[in-house]
């Protein structure tokens, strides 16, 4: 599921670790945490002569180390394996892939890190989905968000985030072939959240670059809140746009209800799509959900529909 908003990855970048992760060593400076994400779906997919069938969404887990170097100085790494390809049988084998693997320094308000990691251009995007009917935005649809050879820096003011990145193209090695640059800014400003964000992508050594961009806005009005972004491909042979506009309420103080739009033109060719779900959270451990969501786009095809349950840590 994408992040809900802006502040979502604001907090995020804070620390080298989350607040929900379990603290399994600490001391002395050292710190040794695990995240883990498991979520699990009964799942109809949209289009015509789909089974239903039990999809793993998440089955992820974060192995995050830092050290306290004093004044002001800390030295972190995360390694993060993802299990559901192997669960849903998209391996040849049931293993782990390996989705991060990552070293860094931060100082402050700034943190640089190094690796297989992912890029600024992923910190965009907004919705209230469990199940995207098309693509997220067009820097996930169209270009990349994440890369193995990846230099990254953050920086955490007191209202806004910054992140830059950019992937080497070692086209030399076995690991390269894309090069690409990004930039993320985001902002809190009350209720209201803003976001853009910019790169430059190119697949291959010697190929045309893929300029995209995005702008994206959420506010909240307390019980309810409401999401839109904007996002563009323009370059090479690619020409293609993407749109979401959704809100969330909470009905009750641990039931929330989800409706969102979805639209994108690719190559002259619109598609749009829609979803509405409900999340209940339990009251004693809101790190565990259940939820329903029903979906469809302008294809043609049959509805989708899931029900699923989340835990994590």
């Amino acid at each position: 599921m994408k992040k809900l908003a802006i502040a979502s990855a604001v907090a995020a970048l804070v620390a080298a670790g989350s607040s929900n992760a379990a603290t399994i060593y600490d001391n002395k400076g050292l710190k040794f945490k695990i995240d883990g994400d498991f979520q699990i779906h009964l799942q109809k997919d949209i289009g015509n002569n789909q089974d239903l069938n039990l999809e793993f969404d998440d089955l992820e887990i974060k192995n995050k180390v830092s050290y306290d170097l004093g004044n002001g100085m800390k030295a972190f790494g995360q390694v993060h394996f993802g299990f559901k390809d192997a669960a849903n049988n998209k391996n040849g084998d049931s293993y782990a892939e390996l989705e991060e693997a990552f070293l860094g320094m931060q100082t402050g308000n700034f943190k640089f890190s190094f690796g297989k990691t992912n890029s600024a251009a992923d910190e965009f995007g907004l919705g209230t989905y469990w199940e995207s009917p098309l693509a997220e935005d067009a820097f996930d649809g169209k270009t990349a968000t994440d890369g193995d050879d990846l230099l990254r820096l953050d920086v955490e003011l007191e209202s806004v985030t910054i992140v830059l990145s950019h992937e080497i193209e070692a086209d030399s090695e076995a690991s390269g072939d894309p090069e690409f640059t990004g930039l993320f800014i985001g902002g809190a400003f009350g209720g209201l959240e803003l976001g853009a964000a910019v790169q430059s992508y190119s697949a291959a050594p010697g190929a045309a670059d893929i300029d995209s961009w995005g702008i994206q806005a959420s506010y909240d009005f307390g019980k309810f809140t409401l999401q839109a972004d904007y996002s563009e491909v323009d370059g090479g042979a690619v020409d293609y746009e993407h749109w979401n506009l959704a809100g969330s309420a909470m009905v009750t103080e641990n039931v929330e209800l989800g409706l969102g739009f979805q639209g994108e033109e690719d190559a002259g060719v619109d598609d749009d799509g829609w979803y509405a779900n409900a999340t209940y959270r339990f009251p004693t451990q809101k790190n565990v959900y259940l939820f329903g969501e029903l979906s469809d786009t302008d294809s043609g095809d049959d509805m989708g529909y899931l029900a699923g349950m989340r835990v994590k840590f």
